[in-house]
Protein backbone atom coordinates (compact mmCIF):
# COMPACT_ATOMS: atom_id res chain seq x y z
CA UNK A 1 0.00 0.00 0.00
CA UNK A 2 1.47 3.34 -1.05
CA UNK A 3 1.69 6.36 1.21
CA UNK A 4 -1.25 8.07 -0.53
CA UNK A 5 -3.42 4.96 -0.07
CA UNK A 6 -2.41 4.77 3.59
CA UNK A 7 -3.26 8.44 4.06
CA UNK A 8 -6.64 8.09 2.37
CA UNK A 9 -7.46 5.02 4.45
CA UNK A 10 -6.44 6.83 7.64
CA UNK A 11 -8.69 9.83 6.94
CA UNK A 12 -11.56 7.73 5.63
CA UNK A 13 -11.03 8.86 2.08
CA UNK A 14 -12.63 7.52 -1.06
CA UNK A 15 -12.89 3.75 -1.04
CA UNK A 16 -12.89 1.36 -3.93
CA UNK A 17 -16.29 0.11 -5.08
CA UNK A 18 -15.97 -3.18 -3.18
CA UNK A 19 -15.28 -1.29 0.03
CA UNK A 20 -18.39 0.89 -0.07
CA UNK A 21 -21.16 -0.54 2.11
CA UNK A 22 -24.16 -1.94 0.28
CA UNK A 23 -27.40 -0.19 1.17
CA UNK A 24 -25.69 2.94 2.52
CA UNK A 25 -27.57 6.23 2.47
CA UNK A 26 -26.31 8.53 -0.28
CA UNK A 27 -25.90 12.22 0.53
CA UNK A 28 -25.15 14.77 -2.18
CA UNK A 29 -23.48 17.77 -0.49
CA UNK A 30 -23.69 20.03 -3.57
CA UNK A 31 -26.02 23.02 -3.83
CA UNK A 32 -29.67 22.42 -4.69
CA UNK A 33 -29.18 23.74 -8.25
CA UNK A 34 -26.26 21.34 -8.77
CA UNK A 35 -28.36 18.50 -7.33
CA UNK A 36 -31.28 19.05 -9.71
CA UNK A 37 -28.91 19.24 -12.67
CA UNK A 38 -28.07 15.57 -12.10
CA UNK A 39 -27.81 13.38 -9.00
CA UNK A 40 -27.64 9.70 -8.18
CA UNK A 41 -31.10 8.24 -7.91
CA UNK A 42 -32.10 7.82 -4.26
CA UNK A 43 -29.64 10.41 -2.96
CA UNK A 44 -30.58 13.04 -0.40
CA UNK A 45 -29.52 16.62 -1.09
CA UNK A 46 -27.91 18.15 1.99
CA UNK A 47 -25.67 21.05 0.91
CA UNK A 48 -22.38 21.30 2.77
CA UNK A 49 -23.32 24.65 4.32
CA UNK A 50 -26.37 22.99 5.96
CA UNK A 51 -24.75 19.66 6.90
CA UNK A 52 -23.71 20.52 10.45
CA UNK A 53 -27.18 21.86 11.26
CA UNK A 54 -29.40 19.30 9.48
CA UNK A 55 -27.59 15.96 9.43
CA UNK A 56 -29.09 14.77 12.72
CA UNK A 57 -32.58 15.19 11.21
CA UNK A 58 -31.68 13.30 8.04
CA UNK A 59 -29.54 10.55 9.64
CA UNK A 60 -30.41 10.31 13.35
CA UNK A 61 -28.56 7.01 13.93
CA UNK A 62 -24.84 7.80 13.96
CA UNK A 63 -23.96 4.21 13.02
CA UNK A 64 -25.93 4.31 9.73
CA UNK A 65 -23.64 3.77 6.72
CA UNK A 66 -23.46 6.97 4.66
CA UNK A 67 -21.72 7.70 1.36
CA UNK A 68 -21.09 11.37 0.64
CA UNK A 69 -20.44 12.81 -2.81
CA UNK A 70 -20.17 16.12 -4.66
CA UNK A 71 -18.81 17.37 -7.99
CA UNK A 72 -15.16 16.46 -7.47
CA UNK A 73 -14.83 14.86 -4.03
CA UNK A 74 -13.49 17.95 -2.23
CA UNK A 75 -16.72 19.06 -0.55
CA UNK A 76 -17.63 15.47 0.31
CA UNK A 77 -14.18 15.13 1.90
CA UNK A 78 -14.90 18.16 4.07
CA UNK A 79 -18.35 16.77 4.88
CA UNK A 80 -16.71 13.50 5.93
CA UNK A 81 -14.61 15.38 8.49
CA UNK A 82 -17.67 17.22 9.80
CA UNK A 83 -19.62 13.99 10.22
CA UNK A 84 -16.73 12.29 12.01
CA UNK A 85 -16.52 15.27 14.39
CA UNK A 86 -20.24 14.88 15.05
CA UNK A 87 -19.74 11.21 15.98
CA UNK A 88 -20.87 9.42 12.82
CA UNK A 89 -18.91 6.20 12.48
CA UNK A 90 -19.76 4.67 9.07
CA UNK A 91 -19.12 7.55 6.69
CA UNK A 92 -17.39 7.27 3.31
CA UNK A 93 -16.28 9.83 0.73
CA UNK A 94 -17.69 8.56 -2.55
CA UNK A 95 -15.93 11.31 -4.51
CA UNK A 96 -17.49 12.75 -7.64
CA UNK A 97 -21.11 12.25 -8.66
CA UNK A 98 -20.18 10.73 -12.00
CA UNK A 99 -17.50 8.46 -10.64
CA UNK A 100 -19.69 7.23 -7.81
CA UNK A 101 -22.63 6.60 -10.15
CA UNK A 102 -20.37 4.43 -12.29
CA UNK A 103 -18.96 2.55 -9.30
CA UNK A 104 -22.45 1.91 -7.91
CA UNK A 105 -23.87 1.22 -11.38
CA UNK A 106 -26.66 3.74 -10.81
CA UNK A 107 -28.25 6.23 -13.17
CA UNK A 108 -28.10 9.98 -12.79
CA UNK A 109 -31.49 11.61 -12.39
CA UNK A 110 -32.37 15.21 -13.25
CA UNK A 111 -34.83 17.28 -11.23
CA UNK A 112 -35.66 17.31 -7.55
Amino acid sequence: MGIFSQFMAAVGGAKQAGELPAGARLIDVRTHSEFISGHIEGAINLPLDRLNHDIHHVIPDKSTPVILYCRSGARSGHALSVMHQLGYTQVFNGGSVGGLALRLQKQLKRGA
